[in-house]
């Protein structure tokens, strides 16, 4: 996974954030297929895949930006619009700090699901603020979005990075070969 992420064949990275709490994933005791699938993980993504993926030197801090942010808006058909700092972009900003450390708990979880797969484990590498729209919505530790605060953006279906990565595909099929009769 890390060389395809750091080679730019594997695009992005994500969670199924998906916050059941354990009595719902309970409802599969007896019949596996019968458990709500995901885990929260969102809160925690950015730091475990920093921690995990630059801290080790698997990915460098600009492949790091590229896999969770600048791809994901490509891949979305949201870009420039998100995933650029410029002129016209929404400012929707992370200041990162390289070298701050915690430890994910549940107890300090936003999510309120009980339970956190990543408990206990030490990360380095944290958000200390975070900007949606030029507005601080998290400042250490401190959640303050406001819930209403988002909005719809319209974009087409299609982005034109799934035109390029067929045309990419299409150059590395094999040519048929014409053979005598």
């Amino acid at each position: 996974m890390w060389g395809a992420l750091a080679a730019g064949h594997l695009h992005t990275t994500a969670t199924d954030h998906c916050a059941f709490c354990a009595e719902q994933k309970g409802m599969g005791r007896g019949d596996f297929s019968k458990i709500p699938n995901g885990c929260a993980g969102v809160e925690d993504r950015l730091s475990v895949l920093w921690d995990a993926g630059v801290r080790t030197g698997r990915l460098t801090p600009n492949e790091f930006v590229r896999v969770t942010s600048t791809n994901c808006a490509q891949i979305f058909n949201l870009y420039p619009r998100k995933g650029a700092v410029a002129v016209g972009s929404d400012a929707d900003l992370v200041v990162w700090d390289p070298n701050a450390t915690r430890t994910i708990t549940t107890a300090g979880s936003h999510s309120k699901v009980g339970y956190n797969v990543f408990e206990g484990r030490t990360v380095t590498g944290v958000a200390k603020v975070t900007l949606s729209q030029g507005r601080i919505v998290w400042i250490d530790g401190d959640l303050r979005a406001l819930r209403g605060a988002g909005r719809h953006i319209p974009r087409p279906a299609f982005a034109p990075m799934f035109d390029a990565l067929q045309r990419q595909a299409r150059a590395h099929e094999p040519h048929a070969v014409a053979r005598p009769a």
